[in-house]
C-alpha cells in the first residue's frame, strides 16, 4: 500500500517585497510533512514526487483556449493580473502549470491504482462492496485554486486544478454501462464530488460545473467572506463569522450525512424492484483550506487546530464510507506574523491522511 504526495515547490517564484501571498509556505509544509512521515512508524509508505506541468490540452478541457494562451504568453492586461493578485512572470507560469499538473497527476494515480486493486481482487467497482480497494489516496501539497473561472482568474487563482483534474478523469475514464474489456472491472467514472472546506466559497468550481450532473460541488464557507459575486454550488452551506468548532463540526457532519443519504440514482428497476445500490460517487476531491483557522489573517471563522483535525477526519470517514478514491489539495491558509499555526494546520491535513490510511494496516492491496 502507498500514498503519493505531489509537490510543486521546486518551481520557486520571487514575489514582490511586501506581497501578501505566502508563497514560501508550500516548501515549509512539504518539508514538515516529509519530516514527520519519515520519522514515524506508520505502516504504509508515502512517496513524494515533483508535480508535472499541465499541458495546454489538459487545461483546455476546462478553460478558454484564448485565455490560456494569453496567460502562457504574457499577454494578460494589468487589470486581469491585478484581479488575480499576482504580477505575471515566467516563474509564475511554471508554478501555475505545476499547481494544476500536480492535482491532475494525483487524481490519475489514485484512480488507476483503484482499478489495479479491483482487478487484482476481482471486485466489481460499480457497487459499494469493494473491501479496502478504494483506500488509494493521493495528495498535492499545493493546488485547491478554486477561484478560477473559464476565462479569467481571481483570488490568487489562474486555472482551477481540481476542475481540470475532474474533466480529464471524466474524459480518460468515461462511464460505460458495461465494459467491453473483460480484463478490467472498471466501468469508468459516473460522478465526482468536490468537497470544498476553504473559508471562501469555491465560486470558480461552482460556475465551471453549473448544470453538470457528473460533478457535484459542495462548499462550506464563511457567510461574510465573499470578495466577488456569489456563485451557486450544488450545495452551499454558509456559516456566520466567528463560528467555532462546535457549530462548524456539527454542520459539516450533518451535511455530509445528508449527501450520503441523498438518492442520486434510482435504485429500482423497471418493475419497481430494488436493485443493488450503486456508489453515488466514483471519485472525491477534498479542498482542505485551513483559512478557517482562528489565527488566519484573511479568514473570519474561529476554528481551532483540534477542530481542523476533526474536520479532516469527518471527510476521511466520509470518503471511506463512500468507497471512493480521494485526492487532497491544499487550499487557503494565510499566516499572521507567526506562521506556525497555519503551517501546522496545512501539514496536519497530509499527516493525518497518512495516519488514517496506516490505521487500516498493510492489507491495502
Amino acid at each position: 500500500a502507498h500514498m503519493l504526495c505531489f509537490t510543486s515547490d521546486v518551481w520557486e517564484v520571487d514575489m514582490p517585497p511586501g506581497h501578501r501571498f505566502p508563497m514560501s509556505k508550500y516548501k515549509k509544509v512539504r518539508k514538515a510533512v516529509q519530516a514527520h512521515i519519515n520519522d514515524s512508524e506508520q505502516q504504509i509508505q508515502c512517496d513524494f514526487r515533483v508535480s508535472p506541468l499541465a499541458t495546454f490540452e489538459q487545461i483546455s478541457t476546462t478553460h478558454c483556449k484564448e485565455y490560456i494562451q494569453r496567460y502562457l504568453s504574457g499577454h494578460m492586461t494589468e487589470a486581469e493580473n491585478r484581479n488575480i493578485g499576482f504580477p505575471w512572470t515566467l516563474q509564475h507560469v511554471n508554478r501555475t502549470l505545476s499547481s494544476t499538473g500536480g492535482t491532475l497527476a494525483a487524481a490519475c494515480d489514485a484512480y488507476e491504482e483503484y482499478i489495479r486493486r479491483c482487478n487484482t481482487l476481482d471486485l466489481d467497482v460499480s457497487d459499494d462492496q469493494t473491501d479496502n480497494a478504494h483506500l488509494c489516496w493521493s495528495a498535492h501539497i499545493a493546488g485547491g485554486t478554486h477561484h478560477a473561472f473559464r476565462d479569467y482568474g481571481e483570488g490568487f487563482c489562474i486555472f482551477s486544478d481540481i476542475a481540470v483534474a475532474a474533466n480529464v478523469l471524466l474524459q480518460k475514464f468515461p462511464h460505460q454501462s458495461s465494459t467491453a474489456d473483460p480484463t478490467t472491472k472498471s466501468k469508468g467514472i459516473r460522478r465526482i464530488l468536490i468537497i470544498d472546506l476553504d473559508v471562501h466559497q469555491g465560486n470558480g468550481n461552482a460556475a465551471l460545473f453549473q448544470g453538470n450532473d457528473k460533478v457535484q460541488t459542495f462548499s462550506v464557507h464563511c457567510r461574510s467572506n465573499y470578495f466577488s459575486k456569489k456563485e451557486h454550488s450544488d450545495l452551499d452551506i454558509e456559516l456566520p463569522a466567528g463560528s467555532t468548532d462546535d457549530t462548524y463540526l456539527t454542520t459539516l457532519k450533518h451535511w455530509l450525512r445528508r449527501i450520503e443519504e441523498h438518492p442520486f440514482d434510482d435504485d429500482s428497476d423497471q418493475q419497481g424492484k430494488k436493485c443493488q445500490r450503486q456508489k453515488p460517487f466514483d471519485f472525491i476531491f477534498y479542498q482542505a483550506g485551513v483559512d478557517i483557522h482562528k489565527d488566519d489573517r484573511l479568514g473570519r471563522l474561529s476554528i481551532s487546530q483540534e477542530g481542523i483535525s476533526k474536520r479532516n477526519h469527518l471527510v476521511f470517514d466520509f470518503a471511506d464510507r463512500m468507497r471512493a478514491p480521494l485526492v487532497i489539495c491544499m487550499g487557503g491558509g494565510y499566516p499572521k506574523d507567526d506562521w506556525a499555526p497555519i503551517l501546522t494546520a496545512h501539514a496536519g491535513v497530509y499527516i493525518e491522511a497518512h495516519q488514517y490510511l496506516s490505521s487500516f494496516g498493510r492489507d491495502l492491496t
